[in-house]
C-alpha cells in the first residue's frame, strides 16, 4: 500500500509500499518511532481512509476500492477500533452491559444475554456489568472498550496506543484481554511505543519512514 499527503504545500510519503498479513487468531504489535506510518496504516485498515495504490483485503472484501458508504458498512460489520484514552472508547451514561447492547445494534448482531455474559467473563468484567465508566478503573475501562469493539467477533480489532495511560497492572490485564480475543479467532493489531505490548504479542512489525523495516516474534 502507498499513501501520500499534502502538508504545508509539500508531499509527505506516509506509506511507501507496505505489505502486511494479519492472520486470524494473532496479536500483532505495530512498533516504530513517531512519524513512521503506524497511524496512517491503522486509518487505512480501519477503512477511515483509502490508499493511493494497493489492496486492502479484509475478511474476503477488497476495502481499498469501496465507496465511503461501503467502507462504513464494512467498519460496522467486521472491524473494531480502540483509541488510546480509555474514556474515549466509552459513553459515560451507559453501563458496561448497555455498551454491549449498543455494539450488538451497530453490528447487526442478535442481542443475547448469553453472548454478553460469555464475553464479560472472558475479559474479567462479569462483576462490573452494571457499572458506569466513571465507576471503573482505567484498566477496566479499556477492557470494556475491548468488549465494545470486539462484540460479534469482528475480523480485525485495532488499537492505537492502548496502554499509554495505564499502570503496570492494568497493562497486563489489557494484554491478557487482547490475547483472549486472538484466541477466539480475531486478528488483533496494536500500534504502540510500549515494550510490554511487543513482548506479549505473537509478532511485531517494525516500521520506519513509511515502510515495514522488520518482522519479528513478540
Amino acid at each position: 500500500m502507498r499513501r501520500t499527503y499534502q502538508l504545508a504545500g509539500s508531499e509527505v510519503n506516509a506509506l511507501r509500499g507496505v505489505d502486511l498479513d494479519l492472520a486470524p487468531g494473532t496479536f500483532t504489535a505495530l512498533v516504530g518511532p513517531s512519524g513512521s506510518g503506524k497511524s496512517t496504516l491503522l486509518r487505512l485498515l480501519a477503512c477511515v481512509d483509502r490508499p493511493d495504490s494497493g489492496s486492502i483485503m479484509i475478511d474476503g472484501t477488497e476495502a481499498a476500492t469501496l465507496s465511503r458508504r461501503g467502507r462504513l458498512r464494512l467498519r460496522r460489520r467486521t472491524l473494531g477500533f480502540m483509541f488510546q484514552a480509555p474514556a474515549d472508547n466509552l459513553l459515560d451514561y451507559l453501563t458496561v452491559r448497555q455498551h454491549l447492547h449498543l455494539a450488538a445494534q451497530l453490528r447487526g448482531v442478535p442481542d443475547g444475554r448469553d453472548r454478553e455474559d460469555e464475553l464479560l467473563e472472558l475479559l474479567g468484567l462479569a462483576d462490573r456489568a452494571d457499572r458506569l465508566p466513571r465507576q471503573l478503573s482505567g484498566g477496566e475501562q479499556q477492557r470494556v472498550g475491548i468488549a465494545f469493539a470486539s462484540f460479534g467477533s469482528p475480523a480485525l480489532l485495532m488499537a492505537d496506543e492502548p496502554t499509554g495511560q495505564l499502570d503496570h497492572g492494568s497493562v497486563d490485564a489489557v494484554l491478557d484481554a487482547f490475547l483472549a480475543m486472538a484466541e477466539a479467532g480475531v486478528a488483533v493489531v496494536a500500534a504502540t511505543h510500549d515494550p510490554a505490548v511487543a513482548r506479549r504479542a505473537h509478532q511485531t512489525v517494525r516500521m520506519r519512514d513509511g515502510v515495514v523495516e522488520e518482522y519479528g516474534r513478540g
